[in-house]
């Protein structure tokens, strides 16, 4: 049985800033259903290299396909169609409710001069249903806290449903029982609907157990990939972090710990 079309590809891709390489020669496939972790150190150019992937920065060698097009041959609103970008620092400057704001990630799929109809409200209220934010839906989004905007950002790309997940640290200012919820649903999804995700993250031991592949991005530029039992060791992240540490393992599942 061959494998299906990969949804990301990059070919020789160059991501840098500011005179700086992150990453150099990046081969990348990303298929339905892979869930592919970016770890590494502060300044390591995780958040630049996510933005080149998502068509908002140019690489500085190389090209970014999506679904085998360039993002310049799809077009702004065929690419939010299929990929979904959520950054690591976002505000809300106007007042919304949190169900207007679900409702953003529907745009994509409405012509210019469109309005949501009862099937896009629907939509969005199922993504406010799947981070729990239900009884929400009338708050103003000035009066949310850190983690109940970073769960609505998340309902919000639940909304535009798109095929290719790309995340900048989806756990950022959530509580540990909304991060391991905000996984399960993310492996749910690329389970259930093979849509793929590419998400920074800062703990091995969670890549380890909800993800697919890992991406290893090294502060000289180079970097290290493959599935997670082959890219993740106490060796590999020791290196990555320029600190000793030693894998404990508990009932199946790795993790590390400083030495």
């Amino acid at each position: 049985m061959s494998e299906p079309a990969p949804l990301l590809r990059t070919r020789a891709l160059g991501v840098g800033l500011a005179g700086r390489s992150f990453c150099r020669d990046l081969e990348l496939t990303v298929r339905g259903g892979d869930r592919v972790a970016i770890l590494g150190r502060n300044g390591a150019g995780k958040s630049t290299l996510l933005s080149v992937l998502a068509g908002l920065r140019q690489p500085q060698a190389g090209e970014v396909l999506v679904d085998g097009a360039r993002y310049e041959q799809l077009g702004a609103r065929a690419s939010a169609r299929l990929r979904g970008w959520l950054p690591q620092d976002r505000s809300e400057t106007f007042s919304s409710t949190v169900l207007e704001t679900a409702l953003v990630g529907r745009h994509p799929h409405l012509a210019r001069w469109d309005w949501e109809s009862e099937r896009d409200v629907r939509l969005a209220r199922q993504a406010l249903a799947a981070v729990g934010l239900t009884e929400l839906e009338r708050r103003d989004v000035q009066t949310l806290s850190g983690g109940e905007r970073q769960r609505l950002s998340i309902a919000t790309l639940l909304a535009q449903a798109p095929r290719l997940y790309l995340l900048d640290e989806p756990l950022a200012h959530l509580d540990l029982n909304h991060q391991m919820a905000t996984l399960e649903l993310l492996v749910a999804l690329a389970r259930e609907r093979q849509v793929a995700c590419v998400m920074v993250l800062h703990e091995p031991g969670l890549a380890l157990r909800f993800c697919t592949h890992a991406l290893l991005l090294f502060d000289d530029g180079r970097v290290e990939q493959g599935t997670c039992d082959e890219a993740i060791s106490s060796d590999s992240l020791s290196r990555l972090y320029g600190y000793p540490l030693r894998e404990v393992t508990d009932q199946g599942l790795r993790w590390f710990m400083p030495a």
